[in-house]
């Protein structure tokens, strides 16, 4: 992307300084938390500006001709906006986090690419992971175990190739889609609704937590202590989408806030993908929608990777290799990561079933079913119902374990 190219997107025009001094960022991150001001007054204003720094030294009536709203540009004339931004600053610092204007390298580049990127992010953990290639995962917050595990197995497989999975961190289908990724030893974003320092929903603390120790990160484009309000989660949409190369959707209904993220994708020039599902469940009405609509029946992680472009599929493939040689493949050899058949890598093995897996598959036999409410009750204190289920589901598709009328279950081999 040409230099004279972002900074003609960014709305900002190239000046020296810009984006290189400590000043012209606190300019960025003032006007941002300045009322009445969202991205496209952000942009227009700095453009108007010229150089970002010259904001905290510009007059009332220039700010004011700026086209910002008088309360805005009062803010910003009377050093509030200065304070408060060097306060939010010195608050991400004690998170151990990171702030990212668009005049910042690290800055995502796909969205660069959407009409109104924000002009801001706050982001916890490897911010390198904005710029490499990334699936965004959607879906219902009340998924069927078929969605669950459909969530789970594609994120386990598109992470254990480099792929970056992205998600809103919102239970259901997010919350399988983060878990799937961290499972392969994978990277995972979770784009928030919220600041990030504030948890929602609260019970997944501990996987918000896990993302970032793990290497993974927790991105917003708002404010610290920033409060989940319902007209957050739409803009937070639009970020996902427009980070990733294309959005996956799993189960959604048919006024899912999903849509708004699908059509986010559409409008934003992004692949969208989407689970076949059962026509009898109300969840299944998004995605085979969508279907219908010209999005990519997706069943595997190849129906994803074949339509990443070559040079970001070459990418992966050499990263793989790298940690291959490097005896960091979990999965013993890089050819394995690409071999056929259902499952991660289709072997049939008991190396090849992940933790979850194999305590489900112990407890069952080929000569005696098991029902399914013996199983939960077996596997209580070591596993949580959504993960036997996703367990089962794993089972059944690499064809270790076949389901009976009444849902008993036994081994096939």
């Amino acid at each position: 992307m040409a230099e004279g190219w972002e900074r003609e997107k960014r709305g900002v025009e190239s000046t020296d300084g810009v984006g290189s001094n400590e000043e012209a960022r606190l300019a960025w991150l003032a006007l941002t938390l300045a009322p009445g001001m969202g991205p496209t007054r952000t942009a227009r204003a700095l453009r108007r500006l010229g150089a970002a720094e010259r904001l905290f030294a510009a007059s009332l009536t220039e700010l004011e001709s700026l086209g910002m709203p008088a309360e805005a540009a009062q803010f910003c004339f009377d050093g509030r906006a200065r304070a408060a931004a060097l306060k939010e600053a010195e608050r991400v610092a004690e998170q151990q986090a990171r702030w990212l204007t668009l005049d910042d390298e690290e800055y995502p580049a796909g969205l660069m690419e959407i009409y109104d990127p924000p002009t801001v992010l706050w982001v916890r953990g490897d911010v390198k992971l904005l710029n490499q290639p990334g699936i965004a995962v959607v879906g219902t917050r009340q998924p069927s175990p078929y969605g669950a595990g459909m969530a789970e197995m594609l994120s386990r497989d598109l992470a254990q190739r480099g792929v970056v999975v992205m998600s809103g961190m919102a239970r259901g289908v997010d919350t399988c889609a983060h878990r799937g990724a961290l499972e392969a030893g994978g990277a995972t974003v979770a784009v928030w609704g919220t600041g990030i320092d504030v948890i929602y929903p609260k019970e997944n603390k501990r996987l918000a937590e896990e993302i970032v120790a793990k290497g993974g990160a927790i991105v917003s484009e708002f404010p610290l202590g920033t409060f989940p309000a319902p007209q957050n989660f739409p803009i937070r949409n639009r970020t996902l989408s427009g980070m990733s190369a294309g959005v996956l959707v799993v189960e959604a209904g048919e006024y899912s806030g999903t849509r708004i993220t699908a059509r986010c994708a559409l409008d934003q020039g992004r692949d969208v993908y989407a689970v076949p599902g059962n026509v009898t469940n109300k969840n299944a009405w998004g995605p085979n929608t969508l279907i219908k609509q010209g999005a990519k029946l997706t069943a595997t992680w190849e129906d994803v990777w074949e339509d990443l472009s070559t040079q970001v599929r070459l990418q992966l493939e050499d990263r793989l290799q790298a940690k291959t040689a490097g005896g960091e493949s979990r999965q013993g050899s890089g050819a394995s990561l690409f071999s056929e058949g259902p499952g991660v890598g289709g072997a049939a093995g008991n190396a090849a079933m992940s933790e979850h897996e194999r305590a489900v598959f112990e407890l069952l036999r080929q000569d005696e079913a098991v029902q399914l409410d013996e199983l939960m009750e077996r596997l209580e204190t070591k596993l949580v119902s959504g993960e036997v289920f996703t367990a089962l589901f794993e089972l059944e598709l690499s064809g270790r374990v076949k389901q009976l009328p009444g849902k008993n279950y036994v081994r096939c081999f």
